[in-house]
Parts: structure tokens; sequence; C-alpha cells
């Protein structure tokens, strides 16, 4: 496992396309942010607590409603249920002898790019990768969303859609090698696809969130998989499969 400083500043560069999605997307946010009232440090404050759009759409969409936190809380727990799901994954990469403390950090600055590439790490997660890629992503986060109060409707939606693109081929960077690098990988990822569309048709599915289908989405597939394709352990440390896809880690690194 790389030393701490080392995972630091791997995260911080992975984390720099992210940083670059997320400016884009949450000035777009910041505007919706702007509309419901809120000053540019509130919706500063706002995306450094909540990190996903989703979320704080809703956030921001009850605030305008003029609906009591009770309501807002409930709204922004389903959005966002999706990572309790990737903070229970993710837990299962540390070393089982990381404090507790590095587990709840982590979960507390998880979203679904930080989750991506930190998944995809080879081996036993040193959790300092994470915090890298917490530090570039998450302010850029806040700051984007603060930027677009700020700006409002001043920049055509046209160049704020493009500038989202980074977002986009970095979610490509992260599953092409997956799934090049193991075919049960890239059927699930072929099945995730198809399953999102089919469920997003469904009629009795309309009034679900988004969150919620994904999270539902997620359990039934990887459960599948996981009955399907089980993955060997090793020595009770690492799995065969991972073996095999990573020769060059030996079992004091994992």
């Amino acid at each position: 496992m790389p030393t701490n400083k080392t995972a630091f500043t791997t995260g911080l560069r992975d984390g720099l396309p992210i940083a670059a999605g997320y400016l884009a997307v949450a000035f777009s946010l910041g505007i919706v942010a702007k509309k419901a009232g809120l000053t540019p440090f509130q919706g500063f404050l706002s995306s450094i607590l909540n990190h996903a759009s989703a979320g704080e759409y809703a956030e921001f969409t009850v605030i305008m409603a003029g609906a009591p936190y009770l309501e807002m809380a409930f709204i922004i727990l389903i959005t966002n249920m999706r990572y309790l799901l990737m903070s229970c994954a993710l837990s299962q990469k540390f070393d089982p002898a990381a404090p507790y403390s590095h587990r709840l950090l982590v979960g507390f600055g998880i979203t679904d790019e930080i989750f991506g590439i930190s998944i995809g790490k080879p081996g036993a997660l040193n959790p300092f990768y994470t915090y890298g890629a917490m530090a570039i992503a998450l302010p850029s986060w806040a700051l984007g969303t603060a930027m677009g109060v700020v700006a409002g409707n001043v920049l055509p939606k046209s160049l704020v859609s493009a500038l989202s693109v980074a977002l986009y081929g970095m979610f490509i960077a992260i599953i092409i090698p997956a799934a090049k690098a193991s075919r049960i990988v890239g059927g699930v990822v072929i099945v995730s696809f198809l399953a999102s569309f089919i469920a997003s048709r469904i009629p009795f599915l309309a009034g679900l969130s988004d969150s919620m289908k994904i999270s539902l989405l997620t359990v039934l597939i990887a459960g599948a998989a996981a009955i399907l394709f089980p993955i060997k352990e090793k020595d009770g440390t690492e799995s065969s499969q991972d073996k095999r896809q990573n020769p060059e880690v030996t079992e004091h690194d994992a």
C-alpha cells in the first residue's frame, strides 16, 4: 500500500477532472439556488455539506415551495440514499485495522465520481487517496455553486452544458478499463445500462426518484451478479479474480 503522502497526491491528481466537471455542473445548480433566494455563502455552505446535485436540487425546490424542514430532510434522505450503499461497499476496501474515523470521514465525502475512482483502485484502499480526491473535488463543487448564485443567468445554458463534458469523459475512463479487464464486469455494466433505461420507461416506477431507482437497481444487479458469479476469497485477504487481474499485487500488499 502506498504511503499516506503518495496516496493523497495521487488522489489529488485523479480528482482534477472531477473538480473541473463539478465546477461546471455546480455553476448551473447555483442558478437554481439563486432562484430559491440563497446568498453566495449559503449556496457554498449547502454544497460543502451536500455533495449530490439531485439532493441539492430537491433541497432548493423545497425551499422555493416553503415546505417544512422535516420534509426537506426526508426528501434529501431519499435522493441521497444510494450513498449509503456506496459507503458500505467502499468500507470493504479498507484494511481491517483501519480506524473507524476514516470510514466516517470517507463516507461523508462520497460522491458517484469519487466512489468510482476509489473503488477502482487495486488491492486495499488507503483512505488518504480518497481524501486527496475530496480535497480538490468538493471545494470545487461548493465554489461552483457560489459562482452560479453570483452569476445567475448571465452565461448561456449551452456554454454551461459544454463545460460539463469533462465529467462524462471521467465516467468513461472509469468504466472502460474495468470492463476490458473482466467480461463479467463488462456484462454487468451493459445490463445496468439496459435496466436503467427500462426502469425510466416503466410507468409504475415514475413516482420513484432517480436516486431510489439507482439504489434498487444496484442492490438487484449486484446481488444477482454475486450469486451467479461469486468470487472466491484466497487466504481471506484478496479474491482470486482480483489476483488474476492484478498479478503484480502481492499477498503483503493486499
